[in-house]
């Protein structure tokens, strides 16, 4: 894809990569948006710890079921068509009302953080040790999780 010509994405299509059981489906690329953005679906996610981005903001649109994002001192509780917004260095986490149930778009402003999913899903497929790996990719990625 060429982002100075714009493209489409077909209902269908997208990279689908899986790790601890959860789906992802890369739907928009740092290669396909010229590294403006990434987009990925998230299907049954994984609830996520706190943890704070250094380089990148998220913007989470819920398709199906319910959310809770906890951003800094707020919690949002997010349905079907409402949205919240991270920015940068600001710790936030998500988590299912009913685990591992729903499906959300997660929008990453600048792209490149896709490549955090794809290590991961590479990771397990070769049979590393999962906490290495988050460990290893985290820090690539500047991810710090923070001890609760």
């Amino acid at each position: 894809m060429d982002p100075a010509r714009g493209f489409k994405i077909d209902a269908d299509s997208g990279e689908r990569i899986t790790f601890s059981g959860a789906e992802f489906i890369i739907r928009a690329s740092s290669d396909s948006t010229g590294e403006a953005f990434a987009l990925v679906e998230e299907i049954d996610p994984l609830d996520t710890p706190l943890h704070v981005h250094m380089n990148e903001d998220e913007l989470w649109y819920v398709l199906e079921g319910e959310h809770v994002v906890q951003v800094g001192d707020n919690e949002f509780h997010v349905g079907p068509g409402e949205m919240a917004f991270g920015p940068r260095g600001v710790p936030h986490s998500q988590r299912r009302v009913v685990p591992r149930t729903g499906r959300f778009l997660v929008f990453i402003f600048p792209g490149r953080f896709e490549g955090f999913f794809r290590e991961l899903a590479e990771a397990e497929r070769s049979g590393s040790a999962m906490p290495e790996a988050y460990a290893r990719v985290s820090e690539k990625y500047g991810i710090t999780w923070v001890d609760q």
